[in-house]
Order: structure tokens, then C-alpha cells, then sequence
């Protein structure tokens, strides 16, 4: 079962994420990071494990395309 202090509101999620809070809103509107609501006042949750695992992603080199030969 989770635990309510798994979760962080936008403005902790935007310090762990090194982004504005209106940054973070956007990921989370667009999916870019699983993002739930408070069913007391609709406030947006952030998992920290969904966070770790995001950075982690962004975090991983970009593969070069191989230039053609000419």
C-alpha cells in the first residue's frame, strides 16, 4: 500500500527536478510523469519513485546517428 509520504507536491517535485513548479505542472498534464490528484483537494501528487525514475531516463546518453559515407 502507498504511503501519502511516497508522494511530494509540485513544488518539491519541481526542487527534485531542478524546473520551475509550472515546469513540473506541464510534465505532469502531458504524462511525461505519472502524476495523480489529491482526492481531498485536487492538489497534484508526484511519486519520488516516478521522479527517480524520470531523471533517470532524461539522464541516459542520446545515441548519434551514424553519418552516411559520401
Amino acid at each position: 500500500m502507498t504511503k501519502l509520504t511516497d508522494y511530494v507536491t509540485v513544488t518539491e517535485a519541481a526542487r527534485i527536478l531542478g524546473c520551475s513548479p509550472n515546469t513540473a505542472r506541464k510534465w505532469g498534464e502531458r504524462g511525461d510523469i505519472p502524476m495523480r490528484r489529491n482526492p481531498a483537494n485536487g492538489y497534484r501528487l508526484f511519486r519520488r519513485d516516478d521522479l527517480d525514475s524520470f531523471l533517470n531516463d532524461i539522464a541516459k546518453p542520446v545515441s548519434r546517428a551514424k553519418k552516411k559515407p559520401k
